[in-house]
């Protein structure tokens, strides 16, 4: 990954120098700029629309109780989008307008999602204390206090636990 990391930080630079030479070279200067930065306000403008519409069919999917993953993947190359149209380059803006398509970012997400079926893409997860481990069964470590609740159908299932008064958390 590291190599493919230092190629792109290499190649990208020199692609858009090559081809900022070649349409100044057609335009003229000032064109070239005036288009540079035209393409930087179109892209914010799509950008911002559709942020909107991604956040708002997220919310609709909150409300209805289902995850919103593929609005988060689309969130996710909207930022990616930004940032590449917000970077001046011809190269950099074509693959920002790239991302602003729907049906891109939908083949996008099909072929990660068939990679990470293979295998072959994995995910890492880590919270607030570190990374998180797995239980000798295989399921995730879960820390965490309980407290038996009776069934009111059949009664406590301990005589004792009715008679325990409930935890108090010291304060911290």
């Amino acid at each position: 990954m590291a190599p493919l990391l230092l190629l792109a930080f290499i190649a990208i630079p020199i692609i858009e120098i090559a081809l900022l030479i070649q349409v100044g070279g057609w335009l003229g200067l000032w064109p070239t700029v005036g288009l540079v930065i035209l393409t930087a306000v179109v892209g914010t403008a799509l950008l911002r629309h559709q942020g909107f519409a991604i956040l708002r069919r997220a919310q609709e999917n909150l409300a209805a109780n289902q995850p919103p993953v593929a609005e988060v993947f689309d969130g996710i190359c909207l930022v990616f989008s930004g940032a590449l149209l917000l970077t001046p380059g011809f190269f950099t803006d074509t693959l920002g307008f790239l991302l602003l398509m729907p049906p891109v970012r939908a083949a996008l997400r099909a072929w990660l999602a068939a990679r990470m079926a293979a295998g072959q893409v994995h995910v890492f997860q880590s919270g607030p204390g570190g990374s998180r481990g797995t239980a000798p069964g295989g399921g995730p470590i879960i820390d965490g206090d309980f407290q038996e609740v009776p069934d009111p159908a059949h009664g406590p299932a301990d005589p004792d636990t009715q008679s325990l008064p409930p935890r108090q958390d010291p304060p911290r």
